[in-house]
């Protein structure tokens, strides 16, 4: 691949915060950015020098976008394969199709992990309530139903606890594919975002802990409180991926963390990742800056972290009693504030996250809880 030098323009597919972060990343280093999405005044389309609005599927649209751009990224996994075989035709799309096409579907996914031999949890197709049953009685209880595709932040998941919850999982499936895994027992979960050059040169931003709610990550603490071995076999798991996707760009892998120091990966994101927010305030590079570097054809980044940080996500929730005190929050010190431009706060939304950098990342944990308390604690 021919290095895309600033002035060229990238494409994103995508319009939400993770485009956003990506554009303000690839716009202060002189790149020129296009999005692509159905939506209208997104958060990425705000900071962009173009945004489309249009269907994915409409591929005239699409070979239009790809016709302006030197190179085509993407922000979140669900992209149909049609468009990205529209657009390879005419300009490169990082991470590739063969890598978007097993990490959107939870059943490729897991084939893969373990046809490649990285440790995961038991598995198990369902497409009927005979699989299902089949699938219960291999694996046993508890055991958690995904669906196999179109999922994040907890959604299409239900636990089984026992048989008598089989039946309710299975009609909330709404007769699309999914995935029985057995449920693993964590003491925490991990993640590493790292990311591969065109030139196969790979970098990893350490390992993260993260700790979620309703299912949504909640806060990230960065490093994470692990010992140097899991450390050390969490990177390379996340690096021997990386090499056998070939994939060129940012990945987040997402590690189950058992009591007694085992690594099970739970899944893959081809892409910036939510724990992988603090890289902006607390790293020599962001994974966003990163993800740049590597589908441009530059060198990666240094990823060292300057000072302990913890990531605290700000959902809609915190809007239902008016607007946040957004000066309390700020007056807290060595905390940063990201907003996405988000124009309606729902229950549950990603509307933000605050960092803060600490001498430790308990305190950095104390200070953006601290944070994000005071944003609702009018006097």
């Amino acid at each position: 691949m021919n290095t895309l030098l600033p002035g060229a323009t990238i494409g994103v597919l995508g319009s939400g915060q993770l485009g956003r972060m990506f554009a303000m990343a690839a716009r202060r280093m002189g790149y020129l950015v296009h999005t692509f999405s159905p939506e209208t005044d997104t958060p990425t389309g705000q900071v962009a020098d173009v945004e489309v609005t249009a269907s994915y599927e409409d591929l005239d649209a699409v070979r239009d976008f790809a016709s302006r751009v030197q190179v085509v990224t993407f922000e979140f996994e669900n992209v149909p394969a049609a468009t990205v075989e529209a657009i390879n035709g005419i300009v490169p799309v990082r991470p590739d199709g063969a890598a978007l096409y097993t990490t959107q579907h939870r059943l490729r996914e897991k084939t893969f992990l373990q046809a490649a031999g990285i440790p995961i949890a038991p598995f198990r197709r369902v497409g009927t309530r005979a699989e299902l049953d089949a699938a219960l009685d291999a694996i046993g209880y508890p055991a958690v139903l995904k669906t196999a595709g179109f999922g994040y932040d907890g959604k299409g998941q239900r636990l089984i606890k026992s048989a008598t919850d089989a039946p309710a999982a299975f009609e909330s499936l709404g007769g699309r594919e999914a995935v029985l895994e057995a449920f693993v027992d964590f003491e925490r979960e991990v993640s590493v975002v790292c990311a591969r050059g065109a030139d196969g040169e790979t970098a990893h931003f350490g390992v993260v802990e993260n700790s979620h709610e309703r299912h949504i990550l909640d806060c990230s603490l960065a490093p994470a409180r692990v010992s140097a071995e899991v450390a050390r076999r969490a990177t390379e798991i996340a690096e021997s991926l990386l090499e056998q996707l070939a994939l060129v760009g940012v990945l987040c892998v997402e590690f189950f963390l058992t009591r007694g120091g085992e690594l099970y990966v739970n899944e893959l994101a081809p892409r910036p990742h939510n724990s992988g927010h603090f890289t902006i305030d607390a790293c020599q590079t962001s994974q966003f800056e990163q993800q740049v570097r590597a589908v441009c054809g530059l060198p990666l980044g240094a990823t060292g972290q300057l000072r302990p940080a913890a990531m605290a996500n700000l959902l809609g929730d915190l809007w239902q009693a008016g607007e946040p005190d957004w000066r309390a929050a700020c007056a807290i010190p060595n905390v940063k504030l990201h907003l996405y431009g988000k124009h309606e706060a729902r229950a549950g939304r990603k509307m933000g996250h605050l960092t803060a950098l600490a001498p430790t990342t308990e305190e950095a944990l104390r200070l953006v809880r601290a944070a994000r308390a005071a944003l609702t604690s009018r006097a």
